[in-house]
């Protein structure tokens, strides 16, 4: 499936409200599982907090900053930064202008860093680069409301103060941004196309080693210098659900139907890869070093769950692209049997 960007809408409508849930897979009662949401705003939150009793959730801006308002203190995410507001955490959400992006959730347990094994001590994302809140506070009393999301369904509680009035914070439960622009990209430097999970910048693990809920993968701006090789994202089907977002510029494997504000799904054991016309381009280069995705980010939420689509995804939306499929047709067999 390939999604058209995503409309931001004409009325006022903030973060909450115009949060929609595109696919998902498991149950947050039995706490198990991701949930893929978009956003699109165009008004702060006035009055009013949100907190999300069901799991986790990775922000992706791509369109308009956003001001973060949290009881830990304040972080300012823009476009290429993602937070991360963990369960239970009240956050209220300002905004300047049009506002869209991606959100992704998980049930299970929280986001972390990926073992980065042979890699050594360097690479991926470092842990120096995340940013935590320094601790703030507001002393208001008004009416407020706490909109909460509850075994996948949403509340709205009244009170008469502030949520913002923690002073201070101790401990390590607390949510947190990164830039993507600090990610340290490691990629093959001989031949071959490295398997995405090199570009992971965070891992919720399941229960089965080597598997996760979901990873946060980027495709950022890198070097590519290897040789006798196709440089593109090799054609594949794998165990693994692949839902895809682009942040800005376009993405290398697809250059034209993937627009910014958009998205991709290729199920578990689907095949995939690049278009006829990345293909054709690509296999007539010369390998010369090249920086590629330059201006570019991509991203990919992947899990070993199967996801499945709500009818909002499917049908409400009306961004469906009923012809994702023809970027592969004119693809053409380029086999040739060994002379007897």
């Amino acid at each position: 499936m390939r999604w058209r960007p995503f409309d931001i809408p004409a009325a006022p409508t903030d973060w909450v409200d115009g949060l929609r849930t595109v696919c998902g897979a498991g149950d947050p009662r039995a706490r198990h599982g991701l949930a893929v949401h978009v956003y699109a705003c165009n008004a702060s939150m006035q009055d009013k907090c949100f907190y999300n009793a069901d799991g986790d959730f990775l922000i992706v801006p791509q369109q308009g900053s956003l001001h973060v308002v949290t009881e830990f203190g304040r972080m300012d995410v823009a476009p290429n930064e993602i937070c991360v507001v963990q369960q239970g955490m009240r956050f209220s959400v300002a905004v300047s202008g049009p506002s869209r992006g991606y959100v992704l959730e998980v049930f299970d347990g929280h986001f972390q860093l990926p073992d980065l094994g042979p890699i050594g001590a360097n690479g991926l994302a470092n842990p120096r680069d995340f940013l935590t809140p320094t601790a703030w506070y507001e002393d208001r009393s008004v009416d407020y409301t706490v909109a909460t999301k509850y075994q996948g369904h949403l509340f709205e509680a009244k009170q008469g103060h502030s949520p913002f009035d923690v002073v201070a914070w101790h401990g390590n439960y607390v949510p947190f941004k990164y830039d993507l622009a600090k990610f340290m990209v490691i990629n093959a430097v001989a031949f071959d196309h490295a398997d995405p999970s090199i570009f992971t910048v965070l891992t919720c693990p399941s229960h089965r080693a080597g598997t996760a809920i979901a990873d946060f993968v980027i495709f950022p701006p890198r070097w590519s210098v290897q040789e006798h090789t196709f440089r593109p994202p090799y054609y594949h089907r794998n165990c693994m659900s692949e839902f895809m977002g682009l942040i800005l510029g376009r993405y290398e494997a697809k250059e034209e139907g993937f627009l910014p504000g958009g998205a991709t799904l290729h199920s578990i054991m689907t095949p995939h890869g690049p278009d006829a016309q990345c293909f054709q381009a690509n296999t007539e280069a010369q390998l010369r070093p090249e920086k590629i995705a330059d201006g570019t980010q991509a991203f990919m939420f992947e899990s070993s769950l199967s996801l499945a689509v709500t009818k909002w995804g499917e049908k409400t939306c009306q961004k469906l692209d009923d012809n994702y499929f023809k970027c592969w047709k004119s693809l053409k067999k380029n086999f040739t049997p060994p002379k007897p």
